[in-house]
């Protein structure tokens, strides 16, 4: 098992020091999920929820989310962020809507904070604008499906 890296000899909380590291290409993808009554997913897909376009707007608000993200979790570093993708994908069978960002970087440490923090915010989106019709929704699974760049190169999470 690795050593944890935020934290000095006294244990106390530091940002790592990244200024040796090279900078070389990285992309980190992230998944999440959040069920539903069929009857939302159905007004999701149908563009007819009361607050708007839901998937149009979590997917801003994931875009806005990967930007922010040395705001929302500390010691992350700040990035030049250079790409974000965001796809959702309806399971009708399972009444769930499967949310994917993908985002790159040339820096010298990696984006997947930055894409976990998109799909957590664009499922925190669906709900906020859903909620009226359905307080039931559950945000679940959210998780880093692959990596690339840097020192430890690439990762692949197994069952995906």
């Amino acid at each position: 098992m690795s050593e944890l890296t935020h934290f000095d000899a006294q244990g106390e909380a530091i940002m790592v020091d990244v200024s040796e590291k090279d900078m070389t290409a990285r992309e980190a993808i992230a998944r999440g999920e959040i069920s539903m009554k069929p009857e939302t997913l159905d007004l999701i897909l149908a563009g007819k929820a009361r607050k708007g376009d839901v998937i149009g707007v979590a997917r801003i608000a994931a875009i806005m989310a990967v930007k922010k993200t040395p705001e929302l979790i500390p010691l992350t570093h700040p990035l030049p962020i250079s790409s974000v993708s965001v796809d959702f994908a309806p399971n009708r069978e399972r009444s769930t809507l499967e949310i994917e960002a993908r985002v790159r970087v040339t820096s010298r440490t990696g984006v997947e904070m930055e894409a976990l923090t998109g799909v957590a915010c664009a499922a925190l989106t669906v709900y906020d604008m859903c909620k009226a019709v359905d307080k039931g929704m559950v945000i679940s699974r959210i998780r880093l499906v692959h990596k690339s760049g840097g020192r430890s190169g690439t990762y692949i999470r197994p069952e995906e």
